[in-house]
This record gives structure tokens, C-alpha cells and sequence, in this order.
């Protein structure tokens, strides 16, 4: 093993370095990263749902100053249309769409599909960012809770109905922005929708994220890697909006050592841009550029069978309403 190799083991195995600022910097030198200014991604269309704050905000400025045609995803029409001219601006690009939905609300995607599909040729990276985590529990107008509906059964919606185009790009690609957090959660089916009584946001966010990975696995199965490549990861604990609003306590106490949106967003800008180890696997879970095992805990492993996992993909079918060929 290499010494980059080993240090990385050295920090992975505790969570604290290896999900702060810490292992980002440390990584990024002894692997020497490529920057990513240094990528070119003009010809490429990118959709990012959660586009108006954080790290998908992030991510879509990114993607702008590298040339892609971005298309902001975003759940309000002033704020997402604010964001596009605030990275028109920034960026000096004028290749941004908009395109306006609650990714949890499942008629919304299906509209916005539709306006992403008759506005682009075609979409080369379809990035999933877009998600909540709520201190009580709300539901979507067709009764989901709303972190499951914006984060497993939207996202498969619109994956299904993005995949022909998706198809159609010499580099098509998933990506999913999960959490650290799913490490913590066993794979649920019959409880993934936490009822009220024991609800806890911060858990049923990481049961939602921990579908997202699987998901994401199955997806590769199913998607032959030489047509549509996907890959999960998770940005390491990054100060966002998202966080100071969510988890405040946290975010006092971790606040010298949290990433900045730039730190936690490279790793999907990289896994959107370069076209070397990104398009070698499908599959993959990465944090800072390196693949990543999706288990840390014996009792999430055990509850990983084939037998869920094909649960919880029938139940997103079912639910989501997705015609899979």
C-alpha cells in the first residue's frame, strides 16, 4: 500500500478526521488532485436538483465556470431563478436553465422531466441533491414522508424517466449526494416512513440516505456501466445552510473543523468531470475522491440481504410509479 493509501486508512478508521476539513486537506495533497479548474466540461448538460443553496449551489457554479449548461433545479421559482443569474453573474456563463420543482412531490418531477426533456438534447450528468431533514414529521400531498419522498422515491422517479437520455450521452451519469450518516442506519423497508410517535429527524434522514446507497448499487446492476455509470457519496460534514439549520448544536460545536461548500462539493464535481476512475466502476460510494465501503457497523451489514434490497426496489416502483424496462 501506498503511503497516501495508508494515511487515508489512518483517517477513514475514526470518523471525526476523516469527515472534517482534516481529511479533505490531507488527502488532496497526498493524492495530488487534479484541480478542478483544470476540467472542461463544455458540451455537457448537467441537471442539479437542490441547486439554490449549499452544496448543490456550490456544485452548479462549478459546473458553470467549467463550461457545462447547467439546469438549477430548485423548489422556489424566485429563488432558483435568482440563483441562475446570481451564477450567470459570478461565472459570466450564460449557459443555465431553470427548471422548478419539489423533487418529493411526485406529479412535480414528472413536469419536471418533461420541461428538462423537451428544453435539452439530452443530459449528460444527472446529479440528486435536493433533500430535507425536519424535526417533525411532514408529509407530501400524496401522504409520504417528505425526507423519503425528496430523497429515495423522487429521485428513482426521475432517474426512470431521465434514463434514455442519460443514455444517449457518451458519458451518462447518476450521481447521488447522500451522508455520512446513513453509516449509522440499517436498510429499512416496512420502516423506512418513521410513524409519529418515535419520529426523529436526524434517523429518518439517515434511514433515507441509507436507501439512497443502496439504490444506487442496484441501479448500477440493472444499468449496464457502459450505457449509464452511477455512483453515491457523501461530502464529509460540511458547513452548510442545510447544517446550521438542521443541526445547530453540531455545527457550534464542529464549526473550526467543518468544510467549506467548496471542500464538500469536489468530490461530485470530480466524480461529474473527470473521466478516468469515475467511469472505470458504476456503483461506487466515495468520499474525497476514494471509494468507500458502505458498511462500518456490523448490525447495518446484517440487515443489508438481497432479499430487502429487492424490497425496497419493488417498493420504489410501486410507489414511485416508474415503468422500468
Amino acid at each position: 500500500m501506498s503511503l497516501a493509501g495508508v494515511v487515508d486508512a489512518v483517517l477513514e478508521a475514526p470518523v471525526v478526521p476523516s469527515f472534517t476539513s482534516v481529511g479533505y486537506r490531507v488527502r488532496s495533497r497526498l493524492d495530488k488532485w487534479k484541480p478542478l479548474d483544470r476540467y472542461d466540461l463544455t458540451g455537457r448538460t448537467i441537471v442539479v436538483t437542490g441547486a439554490t443553496s449549499g452544496l448543490g449551489r456550490e456544485a452548479a457554479e462549478q459546473f458553470a465556470r467549467l463550461g457545462a449548461h447547467v439546469v438549477v433545479v430548485g423548489r422556489d421559482p424566485e429563488r432558483t431563478h435568482r440563483t441562475r443569474d446570481e451564477i450567470a453573474g459570478l461565472t459570466g456563463s450564460d449557459a443555465l436553465s431553470v427548471a422548478c420543482a419539489d423533487v418529493g412531490e411526485l406529479a412535480q418531477v414528472r413536469a419536471l422531466a418533461d420541461t428538462i426533456l423537451s428544453q435539452q438534447e439530452r443530459v449528460d450528468v444527472l446529479v440528486h441533491n435536493a433533500g430535507t431533514l425536519s424535526a417533525k414529521r411532514v408529509t407530501t400531498t400524496a401522504g409520504y414522508e417528505s425526507t423519503v419522498a425528496s430523497q429515495v422515491l423522487g429521485p428513482f422517479l426521475l432517474t426512470s424517466l431521465l434514463l434514455a437520455s442519460l443514455r444517449s450521452s457518451p458519458v451518462g451519469r447518476v450521481l447521488t449526494m447522500s451522508s455520512g450518516g446513513m453509516y449509522a442506519a440499517p436498510l429499512m423497508v416496512d420502516g423506512l416512513q418513521m410513524a409519529v410517535p418515535t419520529y426523529r429527524g436526524s434517523k429518518q434522514y439517515a434511514q433515507a440516505k441509507r436507501a439512497q446507497v443502496t439504490l444506487n448499487e442496484m441501479w448500477a446492476r440493472r444499468v449496464p456501466a457502459s450505457e449509464v455509470v452511477f455512483h453515491a457519496l457523501h461530502p464529509g460534514w460540511a458547513d452548510t445552510p442545510g447544517v446550521e439549520a438542521a443541526l445547530p448544536r453540531f455545527r457550534k460545536v464542529m464549526r473550526p473543523l467543518l468544510r467549506t461548500a467548496a471542500q464538500g462539493a469536489d468530490t461530485l464535481v470530480w466524480l461529474s468531470a473527470d473521466d478516468g476512475a469515475p467511469l472505470e466502476a458504476s456503483g461506487g460510494f466515495w468520499l474525497d475522491r476514494r471509494r468507500r465501503r458502505i458498511h462500518k457497523l456490523p448490525t447495518t451489514r446484517r440487515s443489508d440481504t438481497g432479499a430487502r434490497r429487492e424490497a425496497l426496489w419493488s417498493w420504489c416502483t410501486e410507489h414511485s410509479g416508474a415503468r422500468l424496462d
